[in-house]
C-alpha cells in the first residue's frame, strides 16, 4: 500500500494561511473595520467583570445594556460619554452605587476596547 505524506501536510499549511489574516480581522479594532462583533465584545464585557454588575436586558447592580442604549439614543456625545464611563468610572448617574474605572491605572480595559464596547451597546439602542 502506498502512503500519501504530502496531502496532510499541504492541508494544515492552507489552514495556517488562511487562519492568520482571519485572526487579524477579528481582532482588528472597530475602528478599523467600521463595526464591532457581537459575540467578541460580549466576551469583552465578560472576561472584564463588566458582566458582574450589567446585564443586556435586565437590571443588576447597575443598568442593562439596553437601557443604557436608550437613555443616550439621541445624544451626540453618546460614544465619548459611555467611553468616559467605562475607563474613568462614574457616580449618581443611575442611582448611588458608583461604577468603577476600567481604564487608567488598573488598565483593564484599553481606551480602542472601551470605545468598541460603547458602540456595541449604543448598536442595542431600539432602532440602532
Amino acid at each position: 500500500m502506498t502512503r500519501r505524506r504530502g496531502r496532510p501536510c499541504a492541508a494544515l499549511l492552507l489552514a495556517a494561511v488562511l487562519a492568520v489574516p482571519a485572526a487579524a480581522w477579528a481582532a482588528a479594532p472597530a475602528a478599523a473595520t467600521g463595526r464591532v462583533d457581537a459575540v467578541a465584545m460580549l466576551a469583552l464585557a465578560k472576561s472584564s467583570g463588566c458582566l458582574a454588575c450589567h446585564a443586556l436586558q435586565h437590571k443588576k447592580v447597575g443598568p442593562s445594556y439596553a437601557a443604557i442604549a436608550a437613555r443616550y439614543a439621541n445624544k451626540p456625545d453618546a460614544l465619548e460619554t459611555l467611553q468616559n464611563a467605562i475607563l474613568h468610572g462614574e457616580s449618581g448617574t443611575w442611582g448611588v452605587i458608583p461604577m468603577p474605572a476600567y481604564g487608567g491605572a488598573q488598565q483593564v480595559l484599553t481606551r480602542a476596547q472601551a470605545h468598541d464596547l460603547a458602540q456595541w451597546i449604543m448598536g442595542l439602542a431600539p432602532g440602532a
